[in-house]
This record gives C-alpha cells, structure tokens and sequence, in this order.
C-alpha cells in the first residue's frame, strides 16, 4: 500500500519536476512592481471587502479553476472586484487562454463590466 501511494506520488509530482527545470530566464518584475507602487493600476489589495463584490470575485474564480484547459499560469491571474466593476490583470501563455479568462468572466459577471489587462507571454 506504501509502495503504491509513493509510486503516484512520484507520478504525479516528476512532471511538475520537469515542467519547472524547463524555465531557464531569470524573473525581472521590476518593472511591472515600480508600476504598481504609483497607484495608477489595481492590485489584489484594492479588492472590495462588499459581499457582492466578494461574492463575484469568487464566482469567475471559480469558474476559471475548473476549466481543464487553461494552463497553471493562466489559472492564478488576478481577478479584482471594486465597486462592481472586475479587473482581470497578470500574465498568460497565449492569446487563446485570454480570451477564455475574459469569456469565463464575461458569463459569470453578467452586466459588470470586465476589464481585461491580461498580458500574454511572449514565446520563448
């Protein structure tokens, strides 16, 4: 029993392993950190604290995590809901994952407006 629950473990975790070693370039957010130091751009702090918004923010998250095909990277963006209005902000690996993000949160927002300031990666 022992030796099965190490066996999927490893399978399980080997492929994260090889997923992560692949990523070879130095993250430099510096950037993008002076950006929102100036308060000119949401961050999760800004999320509202009022139930609906709340409630909203985790609606489209939900939504997001429980599509099979968006990619890790794609499932932790931003989601920041303010005065009913809903910002999406962060990086993804392609256009394709942008649109769907922006779809999901289109649906589950209903007449909230979204603003969409998803970022694609640039390929490597």
């Amino acid at each position: 029993m022992k030796r099965t629950k190490l066996l999927l473990a490893l399978t399980i975790a080997c492929p994260i392993w090889v997923l992560a070693a692949d990523d070879k370039t130095a993250p430099d957010n510096t950037g993008k950190n002076e950006r929102d130091k100036n308060h000119q751009t949401l961050t999760p702090g800004d999320q509202s604290e009022r139930p609906e918004d709340v409630k909203l923010t985790q609606s489209i998250r939900q939504a997001i995590m429980k599509d099979k095909v968006l990619s890790i990277t794609a499932k932790n963006i931003k989601i920041i809901t303010t005065s009913g209005r809903v910002t999406l902000r962060g990086p993804v690996n392609n256009l394709v994952e942008k649109t769907k993000i922006h779809d999901l949160a289109r649906s589950a927002a209903g007449q909230v407006p979204v603003d969409n300031q998803l970022e694609v990666k640039p390929s490597r």
